[in-house]
C-alpha cells in the first residue's frame, strides 16, 4: 500500500505541476511558439546541415516541426500521426518508432555526432515531464558509449546502480551484458547504450506507458543521431516500444525487425538471464544473429 500511495502522489504532483485544466480541453490541438533549441540548432548550423530537417524537443512530450525561415524559427507543437494526445488514451496505444516522425533526409555527419547528443541532453534539463520526476529518482540516465556506433543496446529502464552513478547497465546486469559484448568481440565503448525511460521507476517496475511515451522522442533523437547498423532491444518492454507492438519474446526473436533505419534484433535482458541462466544459450543465438550481420568473429579464446 505504501509504494501504491507513493506512485499516486507522484502522479497527483505531476498532473498538478502540468495544469490538470490542459489534459481535458476540447476542440483543436493547442499550438505553442517557443524559442528553437539553441544549443541542438547550432549544432546542426554547425555541420552545415538545414535546420528545417532537425527534430527538437520542447516541454510538451511530443517532437516539433520546424517551418519558419532560419532567422525566425520558432517550434510549433503538433501531435505525432497516431500518438494520442490525452494521458488517459497512452495506456491503450502503442506506436512504433518508425510510425512516430520519418527518419530524417539528412543525417548528422560523424563528426558533430557527440556534440548533437550533448544537445539532447541539454533540452532534457532536469526533466519533470512524467511521474518519474516526482518517484524518487536521483539521476536522470540519458546513453552511454560511443556517438558513431554501429550496434546500440536499448533496456527498459535504470536500476539502483544506475540511478546513483547516472550511467545505463552498471550493476550486476550490466556486468552481465559488458561480457555479452566482450563475446561479440567489441568493447563496451564501442556500443552506445540506452533505455526506454531515463529515470528509475520506483521498485524497478516496469515503466507505465504515459512515462514511457513521453521519454520516447528523445531516445528516438539519439538513434536518429548514431545512426546504428543494428539495434538490440533487450527485453520484452524494449521491443514493445520500439516496434509498437505487444508480442512474446519467443515471437520476436530469432528474425529481423526494422526501426529508424537499422536492423533490430530482439534478446532477453540482461538482469532476466540472471534470474534464469538456463537462457544464456538462447540469447547466445541472437547475438551470433547480430554478429553475422555486422561481421563480426566474436571474442578469440586463448
Amino acid at each position: 500500500m505504501a509504494g501504491e500511495a507513493e506512485q499516486l502522489r507522484a502522479y497527483v504532483e505531476y498532473l498538478r505541476d502540468m495544469g490538470v485544466h490542459d489534459f481535458y480541453r476540447q476542440g483543436e490541438p493547442v499550438y505553442v511558439e517557443a524559442d528553437s533549441s539553441p544549443a541542438l540548432n547550432s549544432v546542426v548550423a554547425s555541420a552545415g546541415t538545414p535546420v528545417v530537417d532537425a527534430v527538437g524537443i520542447v516541454d510538451a512530450p511530443r517532437p516539433v516541426h520546424v517551418s519558419a525561415p532560419a532567422s525566425e524559427q520558432k517550434f510549433r507543437v503538433a501531435p505525432v500521426p497516431g500518438r494520442p494526445e490525452s494521458p488517459e488514451s497512452l495506456i491503450a496505444k502503442l506506436v512504433s518508432f518508425d510510425d512516430l516522425l520519418p527518419v530524417p533526409a539528412i543525417r548528422v555527419e560523424a563528426a558533430h555526432k557527440a556534440d548533437a547528443l550533448t544537445a539532447i541532453r541539454e533540452e532534457i534539463g532536469d526533466c519533470t515531464r512524467c511521474p518519474l520526476a516526482y518517484a524518487g529518482r536521483r539521476s536522470i540516465v540519458f546513453g552511454d558509449g560511443d556517438a558513431n556506433a554501429r550496434l546500440l543496446f536499448v533496456g527498459e529502464g535504470p536500476g539502483a546502480d544506475e540511478d546513483a552513478s547516472g550511467v545505463p547497465f552498471v550493476g550486476k546486469a550490466g556486468q552481465l551484458l559488458n561480457n555479452m559484448i566482450q563475446a561479440m568481440g567489441l568493447k563496451r565503448e564501442e556500443v552506445y547504450i540506452a533505455n526506454i525511460v531515463k529515470c528509475r521507476p520506483p521498485a524497478n517496475r516496469v515503466p507505465e506507458p504515459v512515462e514511457a511515451n513521453t521519454c520516447d522522442p528523445f531516445l528516438l533523437q539519439q538513434i536518429d543521431v548514431v545512426q546504428p547498423q543494428v539495434i538490440v532491444a533487450l527485453g520484452s518492454t524494449a521491443a514493445m516500444y520500439l516496434l509498437g507492438v505487444k508480442q512474446s519474446l519467443s515471437g520476436l526473436r530469432g528474425r529481423w525487425h526494422s526501426c529508424r533505419g537499422a536492423k533490430l534484433a530482439v534478446t532477453y535482458h540482461p538482469a532476466f538471464l540472471l534470474r534464469d541462466p538456463r537462457m544464456k544459450g538462447e540469447a547466445w543465438k541472437d547475438l551470433q544473429m547480430v554478429m553475422a550481420e555486422m561481421g563480426l568473429k566474436g571474442a578469440s579464446r586463448g
